[in-house]
């Protein structure tokens, strides 16, 4: 599996002689998770784009609505698209990708973390200060996310329309799951240096994790979007758990 989902997700075929890598977050898509509303996340956001129809709606990644007109999500989402940001969209308020509900709005412009960097653990990408901020081409009247830290949180939640196994490639519906918080230090064991608990935090178990498709997608931790899904090592695996960038600072 690529890496950054979670993790970076391989290579995907876009229209308009476009070929270009997309990335899903390396937590598990929603692996061991139940279907869910996202009129109970009503800032939540399916990033994608038309041209990539590999997948119902476009989507690749997800993202949370931070102002009237801003989405914050992965930038190893989005990095791709600095020079060509109206081919994204974001769409709300669409609990299964290949219907038609919700409203879908262009995006502007991407800002991706001035520290966004890329290294490698066992050929998956690791994002640094994994972050960005698509401006949409107009304001929604939609609920922002609330972001926060996680304190001494020990669980948390995800969300997102990505696999649900290493394996699954066909899920389209919005799926959450609870995830526990194993703390830096087992973090630190699965992934060595490649863990940067400055700019990261891990999620996750072999029962419940974030997946491909998942990228830029929230884990909320007492009450509040506390980080984002970012990469990790396979989905689900034991030992593993999901690697999310914190929002400590904003592009």
């Amino acid at each position: 599996m690529a890496s950054t989902r979670r993790r970076a997700l391989g290579t995907a075929l876009f229209a308009a002689s476009l070929l270009l890598a997309l990335f899903a977050a390396p937590a598990n898509a929603i692996v061991g998770g139940a279907p869910a509303q996202t009129a109970k996340y009503p800032w939540l956001a399916a990033v994608g784009s038309p041209v990539f129809f590999v997948r119902p709606s476009g989507q690749f990644c997800g993202g949370v609505l931070i102002k009237a007109d801003e989405i914050l999500t992965a930038g190893h989402c989005v990095s791709m698209f600095r020079a060509v940001p109206g081919i994204l969209t974001a769409t709300f308020g669409r609990d299964e990708l290949t219907g038609g509900a919700g409203e879908t709005v262009a995006v502007k412009s991407v800002r991706i973390h001035p520290e966004y960097r890329e290294t490698s653990f066992k050929d998956e990408t690791v994002g640094h200060h994994d972050l960005a901020v698509l401006t949409l081409a107009r304001p929604v009247h939609r609920p922002t996310a609330a972001l926060g830290s996680p304190g001494s949180a020990r669980t948390g939640q995800i969300a997102g329309w990505g696999f649900t196994s290493e394996n699954d490639l066909f899920n389209t519906r919005l799926r959450a799951a609870d995830v526990p918080l194993p703390g830096d230090a087992a973090c630190k064991r699965a992934y060595g240096d490649s863990f940067d608990p400055s700019d990261m935090l891990c999620a996750g178990s072999d029962k419940a994790d974030s997946c491909q498709f998942d990228s830029g997608g929230p884990l909320i931790a007492r009450g509040r979007v506390a980080a984002l899904v970012s990469w990790g090592y396979g989905c689900g695996k034991p030992g593993y758990p999901g690697v999310y960038a914190k929002l400590d600072s904003l592009p």
